[in-house]
């Protein structure tokens, strides 16, 4: 049996990312309704929004979903506090160090999942007590790890170092890609982009547009000194590049970046100045469709591809 299909009672070892501004109950109850593991994306929400999207997620779908929750955000504690008083089983940590609240939350029955970008953090996460991992490779859209290494490499290195479910992401959108990597030692995936683009998507029409109009080589990893961040080029994008032609301080790049720069161009529409986050795999993506289509067609594909393979002879 799938570890991951197992460890969250799942259909299909499919994981939609809990991005933000895109990830509301509407998107996650779709996946979760379709088979896969649907998440809230909490960065992207106040903690009464984030309660009641849990609420409402819970009469949209009686199948497990769960809620990705940034760690860097000043009121964790509160949205940590939520996730128990709701009865939420599933929660993704990111962005900070899976220690500070890995205990808090399995203490409360909770299955925890951490998303990483090396295998050094897939360790840390793994002594921290996680249930599993997400090793997500450089593609990937929105925020990044330091460390630019690829899903292809990155994959077989964080299996060789745990022991844990191994859950792969970053330039993840079709069945060939979810064979590809759990060939490579993933037990499953998680699509950030592909469902970012999606009906149910919470994503402003106009940015959904642009995503499937986005071509090879339309994004790029910018803002390291703050946090690294996957943009489609855009006037906002290409202002950032001029700030660093012109040598911009740490404080010059956080007064440009401002406030609200994601939510103004993902969950708004503002495709000029708003910071439209997507991953590398934007380029085969070409229709915005039902989540329902989305996981039948990766799994008819992956069904396929894993056939054509088994027949390959040199």
């Amino acid at each position: 049996m799938n570890r991951i299909t197992q460890l969250f009672g799942i259909q299909y070892p499919i994981i939609q990312g809990g991005m933000i501004w895109n990830s509301g109950y509407k998107l996650a109850s779709a996946v979760s309704n379709a088979g896969g593991l649907g998440l809230i994306g909490a960065g992207s929400m106040y903690p009464d929004v984030l309660r009641e999207h849990i609420q409402k997620c819970k009469k949209a779908t009686d199948k497990p979903f769960g809620v990705n929750v940034p760690m860097l955000y000043p009121n964790v504690e509160e949205i940590m506090n939520i996730l128990v008083e709701e009865g939420v089983k599933i929660v993704f940590t990111s962005a900070g160090n899976p220690k500070t609240w890995t205990s808090f939350l399995k203490e409360h029955g909770i299955t925890v999942v951490h998303v990483v970008s090396s295998s050094k953090f897939a360790l840390k996460a793994q002594e921290a007590g996680v249930d599993a991992v997400v090793a997500e490779g450089f593609e990937a859209g929105g925020h990044n790890g330091r460390e630019e290494t690829t899903t292809l490499t990155l994959i077989p290195m964080v299996k060789e170092n745990i022991s844990i479910p191994l859950i792969a992401a970053g330039g993840i959108a079709t069945g060939k890609g979810m064979l590809a990597a759990m060939t490579l030692g993933a037990d499953g995936v998680q699509m950030g982009s592909r469902f970012a683009a999606s009906t149910e998507s919470s994503a402003h029409d106009a940015f959904k547009k642009t995503i499937v109009e986005t071509n090879e080589g339309d994004t790029l990893v910018t803002l390291k000194e703050l946090a690294p961040v996957r943009l489609i080029k855009n006037k906002f994008f290409n202002d950032v590049q001029d700030a660093y032609s012109k040598c911009a301080t740490v404080d010059d790049l956080k007064t440009l970046l401002g406030r609200a720069r994601a939510k103004r161009g993902m969950f708004e529409g503002d495709l000029v100045e708003g910071e439209l986050e997507i991953g590398q795999i934007a380029g085969l993506i070409h229709d915005i469709l039902p989540v329902e289509t989305i996981i039948n067609n990766v799994i008819s594909e992956f069904e396929l591809a894993k056939k054509e393979m088994s027949q390959l002879t040199f």
